[in-house]
């Protein structure tokens, strides 16, 4: 039986059997190996600071290491305060960075004139970049081109984006022709800047004559730009205005016209409900609408006059010759001779006459109950007489 001598294999940990030294040791012999990227981000400085006017020259890491430069430069459109000067910033033992402030301003475009017949306003009152200029033109001028421009930068220079405008005089075509009627200086091709032009009507060759329904008078206010539409000649005409229980007091005619007004007021022991003045309207309508006049009410009243002294309704006594007058009776306890009691003929009409009914159904009730007590006791009387028998 021959023995091997080749080399033996180590048996590896086995999940199934129970923790091993030799397990223990494999941990301890690998774990360096996890905790070296740990170490190594702790001891390392965070991203590089950030500056408006400058930026990194190389592409950022995702960590430094102490004792790394980061330098920087100027973005498009700044210049450095210090041609020449290195910017740079290092990353400390203590894992910070080292003090590091703008080095970089920005650049400014050239100064731009004002424009022919206009001027410029700076925004900001600056030329620097990122900076905007705003075009205005004198009155009866207009713009021509952009009106603002701003400093933009390219590479390593900056400049003003755009082209200048120009301020170019102001001038209208001729204003557009109504029916039925005119405008003055037809005649030309073109109108200058404020140049007034102002219509009107032709003769009418019916009955009712034509009004002017809008301006009369049109400006030419920009390029090509009149202040207000063209007016139009046309009839307007509305109705004779009535006015049922009023009368008309201001704007009497037989025709009413456009703009034609009117007042009105009504009669006595009425009221006006609604606009006593009405005009005629573009539409041959009266605006606003003519007003109604509302009888005004009386409320009568339901309270009669109280009387404090009774008077006899009874006609007087006449007086016989020979004998003396009587006096008028007193009742007791009353201190006005003549007051009559209640039992007197004088006593209020409700007492006086009671009227047919009411003592007829006195009598049927009484008569009831007494046949009711006779029949009661014939009753008792026939019951008792035959117990005797």
């Amino acid at each position: 039986m021959t023995a091997s001598c080749g080399p033996r294999k180590a048996r590896p940990c086995s999940p199934a059997s129970s923790f091993s030294s030799r397990c223990f040791v494999g941990i301890l012999l690998n774990a360096p190996m996890f905790l070296i990227p740990i170490f190594s981000v702790l001891d390392a400085c965070d991203e590089p600071p950030r500056f408006q006017g400058m930026k990194p020259q190389d592409e950022l890491k995702p960590s430094y290491s102490p004792g790394d430069t980061v330098r920087y430069e100027c973005r498009p459109g700044y210049q450095s305060l210090s041609p020449g000067s290195l910017i740079s910033t290092v990353c400390w033992e203590n894992n910070t960075w080292s003090p590091l402030q703008e080095s970089c301003k920005k650049k400014s475009c050239p100064n731009l004139g004002d424009p022919e017949n206009g001027n410029i306003n700076y925004v900001n009152g600056s030329t620097e970049f990122g900076s905007q200029v705003h075009y205005v033109c004198n009155a009866g001028y207009y713009l021509a081109g952009p009106a603002i421009r701003y400093c933009q930068a390219n590479d390593n220079s900056v400049y003003w984006s755009d082209s200048s405008p120009i301020c170019e005089k102001i001038f209208c075509q001729p204003p557009g022709k109504i029916l039925n009627g005119k405008y003055t200086n037809s005649h030309k091709e073109v109108f200058e800047y404020n140049e007034v032009v102002t219509y009107s009507c032709d003769p009418s060759n019916g009955p009712d004559e034509y009004s002017l329904v809008g301006n009369s008078t049109l400006v030419c206010v920009g390029n090509d730009k009149w202040n207000s539409e063209p007016p139009e000649c046309k009839v307007v005409k509305c109705e004779y205005p009535v006015l049922q229980d009023g009368e008309i007091i201001s704007g009497f005619g037989t025709k009413f016209y456009y703009k034609a007004k009117v007042i009105f007021k009504c009669k006595e022991g009425f009221t006006l409900i609604g606009s006593n003045t009405v005009f005629c309207n573009a539409n041959s309508a009266w605006e606003p609408p003519i007003p109604k006049c509302v009888k005004e009410s009386t409320i009568p009243s339901t309270q009669s006059p109280i009387s404090s002294v009774s008077v006899s309704t009874q006609p007087p006594i006449p007086s016989v010759p020979g004998s003396k007058p009587t006096s008028p009776t007193v009742s007791p306890g009353s201190s006005h001779p003549g007051h009559p009691r209640p039992t007197d003929e004088s006593a209020p009409e409700d007492n006086k006459h009671l009227g047919v009914g009411p003592i007829i159904g006195i009598f049927v009730a009484v008569s009831v109950v007494l046949g009711g007590i006779v029949g009661a006791c014939v009753y008792k009387c026939l019951s008792k007489n035959k117990r005797l028998q």
